[in-house]
């Protein structure tokens, strides 16, 4: 899996979160559009990391909701809604949802029921989200702050490009 990236198979998760944050610039390169740019963000992820759903969800402003948007796995929710689920949280706070059981996270949204855990990350642009990055996994209590931390090269990238991505 994570060999195609150039990554050992024998490597840390840290120790792949390390070798990504100083790639992101390079893997994205001057690419101006925005789904381009997602599209290979998650089909990266999926293959360092192996996780069972990888993909974001951006909002829609006329609606007031979130909409699929790329993602790697099996099929996905298309919309999601204020107040229902880990995303709609991340959404809603502006803050990361690391959650070890989704089965005890109230108002969880089971788009597989193979999720165990799962970790949303805002794509916070101009003091807005405009996204959120969801990753489930297959196992519980899957993640950790220091999942949280693997990914702040990652997202500070998604702010700060966020607006000139068409």
């Amino acid at each position: 899996m994570a060999e195609s990236l150039g990554l050992s198979p024998q490597s840390s998760r840290q120790e792949r979160y390390a070798e990504l944050s100083n790639r992101w610039s390079a893997l994205l390169g001057d690419e101006p559009n925005r789904v381009a740019n997602m599209a290979n963000i998650v089909a990266v992820l999926k293959e360092a990391f192996g996780w069972h759903w990888v993909g974001f969800y951006l909002v829609d402003f006329e609606k007031d909701e979130l909409v699929l948007g790329p993602f790697q796995g099996p099929l996905a929710c298309t919309r999601l809604f204020h107040g229902k689920g880990v995303c709609a949280a991340a959404w809603d706070k502006m803050q990361v949802q690391l959650v070890p059981d989704v089965h005890a996270f109230e108002g969880h949204v089971a788009c597989s029921s193979k999720t165990a855990s799962e970790l949303v990350l805002p794509v916070v642009a101009n003091d807005e989200v405009v996204a959120v990055l969801d990753i489930d996994s297959v196992t519980p209590d899957d993640f950790t702050p220091a999942d949280v931390d693997g990914f702040e090269a990652l997202m500070d990238l998604l702010a700060n490009r966020w607006e000139v991505w068409e």
